[in-house]
């Protein structure tokens, strides 16, 4: 008699939410020793957790004085979970295998495709060295400035104080963690425009989509060689988006606030604050001011925002931009009569736009689920919450000031939006799929009204 093997193998997103979730366990138990403490400083297992899930997922959503809690150690740690959550746990996987001189085999480069949601096998080992390389580079870039800047401004009178201040904003800003070692984000740089400018790029430089920036670094390569070089479709409508989000988000942040926060300021302040607070929705959460003085009219914009996210392959969390797009042009498409979607001289597939409204349903239905859970168990104004969730699925680390204030059943319900902001929607439902079986009756199709 045949034996029969029923030990079940482990599914790609299964194992990839395994590394993430592992990591954060690790990242908690790291976190609370006290190497990495301020003298007199001690964290609960609670706090040690959701500030570990913040950092894994480049959130930045804290419970905690991050300045008060960890030495330089402790922030040393912080920039390395950034990294872990920001560039790929498979991207420092790889790295290592590279280092290390092993043979990175199907299994592996299918870890890589799930954790950085490619659709081919093809070139994921290049795809990574790249990914590293321009990581190191841009965050080096960072430091550099930073840094530099902290000694020429007078901020810092010593280098070491200087480049170490420079390489956790540097590393933060990229990743866009959110993260900030001042107490009260960049609130305190709200009149430097350089040191914002700084930050604007390595914000969007994070934030953009790192096929994006690999293929403009193929682009210059080619240029440089008198060679065409023709732009892929996901680079043309992340690019696209993101530019428009962020125009728009500036636009509405100085209609909504021109008679409000912005009254009395000249018109670069308000520029900067406008372009700041836009550019940081995309998933970095650094802010330049105290949000929860803003409008009503204001915070429900940069709730939507956020809840959009960054581009797909991105150090951000949220629906990202293409699930936006590919959604608007498919409603445009439809008003117009017709029933494929073209977009710069291509067709999008159908399987992709069934994807984006299936990830904007499931996305929608997880923030309303935590926001009524929340308004339920903590009691909060539902407009404070609102935002407060909407940070936390973008990963994007904005806060009213609620989140500290949270008991123990609020804060593993941001934990747990964070993650899943982090992870993505499309490989939740994977993890969550049965496998398919062979369907070999179909039965009678039948019309249904819909919307009306």
């Amino acid at each position: 008699m045949a034996v029969t093997d029923k030990r079940r193998r482990f599914s790609s997103v299964q194992i990839i939410v395994s590394f993430y979730l592992s990591a954060v366990l690790i990242s908690t138990l790291l976190l609370m020793l006290p190497i990495f403490h301020q003298p007199g400083a001690r964290l609960t297992f609670l706090d040690s957790l959701f500030t570990a899930s913040s950092a894994i997922s480049v959130t930045g959503l804290t419970v905690i004085a991050i300045h008060e809690v960890f030495n330089q150690w402790g922030l040393l740690l912080l920039t390395l979970l950034f990294q872990i959550g920001g560039i790929g746990i498979m991207t420092l996987g790889t790295f290592f295998w590279l280092v290390l001189r092993q043979r990175i085999g199907l299994e592996q480069r299918k870890w890589i495709a799930t954790d950085h949601n490619r659709p081919t096998l093809a070139g994921l080992v290049s795809l990574m060295r790249s990914i590293l390389l321009l990581a190191i580079f841009i965050e080096l870039a960072g430091t550099i400035m930073l840094g530099s800047y902290f000694l020429a401004a007078g901020y810092h009178a010593d280098w070491y104080t200087a480049y170490f201040h420079g390489f956790f904003a540097s590393v933060s800003a990229f990743t866009n963690a959110g993260f900030d070692i001042y107490g009260n984000s960049l609130i305190g740089f709200s009149h430097d425009y350089v040191f914002q400018l700084i930050h604007m790029v390595l914000m969007v430089l994070g934030a953009i989509g790192f096929p994006v920036l690999v293929e403009v670094k193929d682009y210059i390569a080619h240029r440089r060689l008198n060679r065409r070089f023709t732009f892929s479709l996901f680079t043309k409508i992340t690019t696209l988006t993101y530019l428009i989000l962020s125009v728009a988000g500036a636009l509405f942040f100085l209609l909504f606030e021109w008679d409000g926060f912005l009254a009395h300021k000249s018109w670069d302040e308000s520029l900067f604050f406008a372009l700041f607070q836009s550019l940081s929705t995309r998933s970095a959460g650094l802010t330049t001011m105290d949000v929860s003085v803003l409008s009503t009219p204001t915070l429900v914009m940069l709730s939507a925002l956020m809840f959009i996210g960054a581009s797909p392959n991105s150090v951000g969390g949220g629906i990202r931009t293409t699930t936006f797009f590919v959604m608007i042009a498919t409603v445009i498409a439809y008003m117009r009569g017709r029933k494929d979607v073209k977009v710069f001289g291509r067709e999008l597939e159908e399987d992709d736009i069934m994807r984006s409204f299936l990830v904007f349903f499931v996305a929608v239905s997880l923030v309303f689920a935590a926001i009524v859970l929340l308004v339920w168990i903590e009691g909060q104004p539902i407009q404070q919450v609102f935002f407060e969730v909407c940070s936390a699925f973008g990963t994007t680390g904005m806060s009213m000031g609620i989140t500290s204030e949270l008991s123990t059943s609020g804060r593993v319900i941001l934990i747990i939006t964070m993650l899943i902001g982090r992870i993505g929607i499309i490989s939740l439902l994977l993890l969550l799929k049965k496998d398919e079986r062979q369907i070999r009756y179909h039965y009678p199709k039948e019309r249904v009204i819909i919307g009306q």
